[in-house]
């Protein structure tokens, strides 16, 4: 009888042990000490912090935690910004490990605050992966299924070593913004299940995308599951579109038909009407620019396999064989990105966008889908075809578009970006500029033409870049050429140069011969800026002389910065260009501002995204819903339209990109259509809702 009630003392202080060792974990009282990204303030179980410099902010709590037992981290967070929302992002890591794709040794979710909200966040923790050699499969996909079946970007981490907690703003955080969280605390419990798909071998999950280019193992609305279903997709859409015919207050080009009548030109120009800059369209009708990119069926084009790409092909089912109808679609193609594939050896393709194109509107796809695309952006309040859509969509003569090209020469060896910096001393440079706009004679004589952009988000990086890289290139570098010429006036002999330098070149050639190149400080740091500055002249001057001479009167929209540029590239190219053009990923724009610049704005890309329709990655900006993407892309034309200088936004893009990522594994739900060519209704109601008032926000300041 003793034995048996020691067995059970035994037995109740083993388990008050194991209970005693699964108490929850206060992050704040276990660890004084943490890492503070931004200003952070502890007052209590409450943290106040405020983002720095347009990066993240938060905090990171360090350790060595053994999660075995536990389910969730916990806390409540509060976005108290009145305008901006805030994207958060909860990760447990076994390493201090950052991502772009999905990486091993990191679990984290993104999660979107709005303005004023409180919310309490539960971040559910996954059990290990049963079939690892799943995941290890998922190629050239900036996420994949299982990011979409967990909803997380990383999924894949050991709860037995976890030495990082962090909770904290996604990268490009407005400066300023103010948040807390409260009580952060990771709590026992038995882990969820995985999702039925995740714990399937390479046998049943392969291949996991369908005929249609969509993801197999989840249902959502507007599904394509049959062929039928285009049918029924059509004439649910016609109904719609007759029920929205336009606004109505709107010229033949799209301008505003309601208010004041300037002089006409037949081209688009700019003209700047009491404080707020317009473009003025070929009629004389006030214009604001409202459209979209890559109005185009090919926007689902996948790659399968290529020199640098092991194949993909067992990610499809049912693929066409040669011979057959569909097989066409390994050769179409969207034309301004087809060169990206082809620099990176991608050489094997599929075109799903085209192809459900094919199955929906049959062999006169081309022709349907382009007629139905103007139909469509009027509709949905879009007066603008933006840059790389289909050529043969924009001649049309119904809605205006505005083109892009590149300029393709001799590269400054070093740099790098979506394309190197094009050396703008080398004769090819003038060359390429030659050739693309001799290549345009029909848009550059159309009226329906807004203006050309030149390049896309160039890395234009700080503000000796250029002349640093310069430096290191080869001896026949025609930029290197010119720098060494401008710096022999500046010093004449070399002895000068290093004295000012700290250098020990023998010679102006021994300078052309190298290629370790100078560190950036000093009086060196100053004369590459300056040469840094002569650089990004010649570049521009160059452009704005081409268009004089080959397009005198098309409007030059700019390069497209990436978000921004240092203040020499944007002081330069405003003298050069007629409009300054911004790639602008942000939740709105009430804070964008022309700094000592009164010049006309384009912003050329935006976009918003979610994962609750099938797609693996949202966007770079994560709305959560596409209820919320709708009312996000509201505010941001809004915000817009209240700008004095921005005279129109092209949100980014027309379609879906593939599921299955593109060229370099983007996979963002960022259309106004699926694959299938379905609308996403929710945001073309909020669309109607800001496009048909337009002009009335612009030019009134309210709706009418």
């Amino acid at each position: 009888m003793n034995r048996i009630i020691t067995i059970l003392i035994m037995h109740v202080v083993l388990l008050g042990t194991a209970f005693a060792q699964k108490a929850p974990i206060d992050l704040l009282k276990q660890n004084s000490k943490f890492d503070k990204i931004g200003r952070v303030i502890v007052k209590g179980n409450t943290i106040d912090i405020i983002s720095l410099n347009f990066s993240r902010s938060g905090v990171a709590f360090r350790g060595d935690y053994n999660l075995d037992g536990y389910n969730r981290l916990e806390f409540t967070v509060t976005n108290k910004d009145a305008k901006y929302p805030l994207q958060l992002i909860a990760a447990i890591k076994n390493s201090d490990t950052t991502f772009r794709e999905p990486v091993k040794g990191i679990h984290n979710r993104k999660y979107t605050i709005q303005p004023g909200e409180r919310r309490k966040i539960v971040f559910d923790f996954i059990p290990a992966l049963p079939h690892p050699e799943v995941a290890g499969d998922f190629r050239l996909m900036r996420n994949n299924p299982y990011s979409l079946l967990t909803k997380s970007y990383c999924y894949d981490v050991d709860l037995n070593s976890i030495t990082m907690v962090e909770i904290t703003s996604s990268r490009g955080t407005r400066k300023g913004q103010r948040w807390s969280l409260e009580s952060p605390q990771i709590l026992t419990g038995k882990l969820k299940p995985l999702p039925e798909p995740m714990t399937r071998g390479k046998e049943d999950f392969f291949p996991f995308i369908d005929q249609y280019g969509q993801f197999k193992y989840l249902d959502w609305k507007n599904k394509i599951h049959k062929d039928t279903d285009f049918k029924a997709a059509i004439e649910t859409e016609h109904k719609d579109l007759a029920a929205h015919p336009g606004a109505k207050d709107w010229s033949k080009y799209g301008g505003y038909k309601k208010g004041p009548k300037l002089k006409a030109t037949g081209h688009f120009r700019i003209q700047k009407v009491d404080g707020k800059w317009w473009m003025v369209d070929p009629e004389g009708y006030l214009f604001w620019s409202n459209g979209v990119v890559r109005v185009t069926s090919s926007s689902a084009v996948t790659p399968l396999q290529g020199e640098s790409l092991e194949n993909r092909r067992h990610y499809f089912e049912d693929m066409p064989t040669e011979g057959t109808p569909f097989a066409q679609f390994y050769r179409t193609h969207d034309a301004l990105l087809k060169p990206y594939y082809t620099a990176r050896g991608i050489d094997s393709t599929y075109d799903f966008s085209s192809a459900n194109c094919y199955r929906k509107y049959g062999k006169n796809y081309k022709q349907i889908f382009a007629e139905m695309a103007h139909r469509r952006l009027k509709s949905w309040g879009l007066n603008t075809i933006a840059n790389s859509s289909d050529k043969d969509i924009c001649l049309m003569d119904k809605t205006p578009y505005i083109d892009r090209f590149e300029v393709v020469s001799r590269p400054l060896e070093g740099t790098s970006g979506w394309w190197p910096f094009m050396d703008p001393y080398d004769d090819s440079f003038n060359a390429s500029l030659k050739a693309q706009f001799e290549s345009r004679q029909r848009e550059v004589q159309d009226p329906w033409c807004l203006g050309l952009f030149v390049d896309n988000e160039i890395k234009w990086n700080g503000v000796t870049y250029l002349a640093e890289m310069t430096l290191k290139a080869p001896k026949d570098q025609p930029c290197k050429i010119a720098m060494t010429e401008w710096l022999k006036k500046q010093y004449t002999t070399i002895e000068a140069l290093n004295t000012a330098w700290n250098t020990y070149y023998t010679s102006w050639d021994e300078m052309l011969y190298d290629r370790v190149g100078v560190k950036a400080v000093g009086k060196t740091a100053e004369d590459l800026r300056q040469f840094n500055r002569q650089i990004i002249q010649k570049y521009f001057t160059n452009i704005r002389e081409a268009f004089d001479t080959y397009a005198p009167g098309v409007l030059y929209m700019g390069c497209r910065f990436a978000g921004t540029a240092n203040q020499d590239v944007i002081g330069i190219a405003s003298k050069y260009c007629d409009v300054i053009s911004y790639n602008s990923y942000q939740y709105n724009l009430s804070e964008f501002h022309a700094k000592d610049m009164d010049k006309p704005i384009m912003i050329g890309e935006y976009h918003f995204g979610a994962m609750d329709r099938g797609m693996f990655h949202a966007s770079l900006i994560d709305a959560g819903s596409q209820e919320q993407r709708g009312k996000m892309m509201k505010n941001y034309i809004t915000s817009a339209l209240s700008n004095p200088n921005i005279i129109g936004v092209h949100w980014h893009q027309f379609a879906d990109q593939a599921t299955t990522g593109r060229f370099d594994g983007e996979n963002f739900q960022v259309g106004l259509t699926d694959c299938c060519d379905t609308p996403y209704y929710e945001t073309i109601s909020m669309l109607r809702a800001v496009g048909y008032q337009i002009y009335p926000l612009r030019y009134h300041g309210t709706e009418k």
